[in-house]
């Protein structure tokens, strides 16, 4: 059984992808929404956090891990793999640069995300082993994950702070967009407004579902009665309201309570 693990609801926009492709599939999913965000906390935290959202998702029957976080994605994923290395951890970055580097009409190459992640620079180091020929602009862009977690799309204080944000975007001239963050997509509509209409923007999702799909199809396998689980560490109506509008169906959602 798959588990996926997120500082909030935005590991759901990976989550909808899989229910899309393999509906019949059984998965348990973290939310941890009582400490996000993680993408303006150091990487010690960061890492604590990944070890005791993925012992909780074992003990719950998960037999694989997709980090759908990039934050934990660039700064926890070796931390995870040394402390669980019988576990197949999957990350949210590895294969978005795989379909950017693959394409070669793609000269410049924008990435926003996180503190954590853009400051890590693991998006830029992985582009540039393929594409040392790539021009890239990276940007991080702290206040879209609360936007995304407050469902403030939509509004023009969003729109506003989005066009900010993708200011060095437009200036350089990009190709294509590197969504850097789950919780991206949830502000795709102000996204894509912010930037020029030939870019191509890069979601982690489908990428992350296709290389899954492709390299452990057993993952998706099919059950008449499969086993779902939605949890989260701060479950409120609030977040039972953007989760059911964001996976576009009724679920049950349950408190998790980890040991801090």
């Amino acid at each position: 059984m798959i588990g996926l693990f997120d500082s909030g609801v935005g590991g759901l926009t990976v989550l909808k992808k899989f229910i899309h492709r393999a509906p019949g599939a059984s998965f348990v999913y973290l939310g941890d929404t009582a400490r996000t965000p993680y993408g303006n906390k150091g990487a010690n935290t960061i890492e604590k956090y990944a070890i005791e959202n993925t012992r909780f998702l074992l003990e719950r029957g998960a037999t694989s891990i997709v980090i759908a976080c990039n934050s934990v994605s660039a700064v926890a994923l070796d931390a995870l793999r040394k402390t669980y290395p019988e576990i197949p951890f999957f990350d949210v970055i590895t294969p978005a640069t795989e379909l950017v580097a693959a394409d070669t009409s793609i000269k410049k190459i924008g990435i926003i995300g996180t503190r954590a992640t853009v400051g890590s620079g693991v998006y830029q180091d992985l582009i540039h082993q393929t594409r040392p020929d790539a021009q890239v602009v990276a940007a991080a862009c702290p206040l879209l994950v609360p936007l995304a977690e407050e469902g403030w799309q939509g509004r023009p204080e969003t729109q506003r702070i989005v066009r900010r944000y993708l200011k060095p975007m437009r200036d350089a001239q990009i190709d294509a967009l590197i969504l850097g963050c789950t919780h991206y997509p949830l502000l795709l509509k102000e996204i894509r407004s912010g930037v020029h209409k030939r870019v191509k923007i890069i979601d982690s999702p489908r990428a992350v579902y296709e290389k899954i799909a492709a390299s452990h199809p057993e993952l998706f396998s099919q059950k008449e009665n499969p086993s779902q689980q939605f949890f989260f560490t701060d479950c409120s109506e609030h977040t039972a309201r953007i989760a059911q509008t964001w996976i576009g169906r009724g679920i049950r959602c349950e408190l998790a309570e980890l040991e801090f």
